[in-house]
């Protein structure tokens, strides 16, 4: 007995169906006499399509169609020749719809990409520019520090001139000051020497009043001798 009945093609849950003429005890996926049409549930609506010449054929060959056949049959009748052309402008239309929708979307896409790929680049400059900056501050430190460095070298290096210098200073003027200690004995005892000296001088003086005195004495004791023997030779004169 045969039997016209739909056979499930496609992949996981993407269901796509033949309308086919089979013997009824044959396996379900066994071959098939005939394909007499498609039936699309996943579009918009339905697309069914079935060769209703064919059908009739092996109808009225004893096949028995399906229920869910039969109900494509009755829903899907035989079309005119205006109606099917129509159905195909329809196809074609929806055809070139989706053509269309597809370009659209693969040229969205590609703005997309492009925005993102220009957008990635404006980053990566950015981050290229502040890599620079970054490495220009780091540079101007490492400057800066070499700078402080040399300043600070240099400070130090006038600094320890300053302590040579003094250093020598202080040696000098410890060895002057040595110096003045060691003629400060000399100056002392010339010191010394000198109020001796002065105390000669002084007992010299007080020697040379007496001596003076002395002399004063006797003048006036040979003075007073002469006097007396005038005015004894003046007395002898006047006898």
């Amino acid at each position: 007995m045969l039997r016209i009945r739909l056979t499930r093609m496609g992949a996981k849950k993407k269901p796509f169906y033949r309308v086919i003429v089979k013997e009824r005890r044959s396996k379900r996926d066994g071959k098939y006499l005939e394909k007499l049409g498609t039936y699309n549930p996943l579009t918009d609506p339905p697309e069914v399509i079935l060769n209703h010449e064919r059908i009739d054929y092996w109808i009225s060959k004893g096949a028995k169609p399906t229920e869910t056949v039969a109900s494509l049959i009755k829903h899907n009748p035989p079309l005119t020749a205006e109606e099917q052309a129509e159905m195909e402008a329809k196809k074609a239309a929806e055809k070139e719809a989706k053509k269309a929708a597809l370009a659209k979307e693969m040229e969205e896409r590609a703005e997309r990409i492009k925005a993102e790929a220009e957008a990635e680049a404006a980053e990566a400059k950015a981050k290229a520019e502040e890599e620079k900056k970054a490495a220009e501050a780091e540079k101007a430190k490492a400057d800066d520090a070499g700078e402080e460095a040399k300043a600070e070298s240099s400070d130090n290096t006038e600094a320890k001139a300053d302590d040579a210098g003094a250093e020598e200073t202080a040696t000098e003027e410890a060895k002057a000051d040595e110096a003045e200690t060691a003629e400060a004995p000399a100056e002392e005892a010339k010191a010394e020497e000198a109020p001796a000296e002065e105390k000669v001088d002084e007992v010299e003086a007080k020697e040379e009043p007496a001596e003076e005195k002395a002399e004063e004495k006797s003048d006036d004791a040979d003075a007073e001798k002469a006097d007396e023997k005038a005015e004894a030779e003046e007395e002898k004169k006047e006898e």
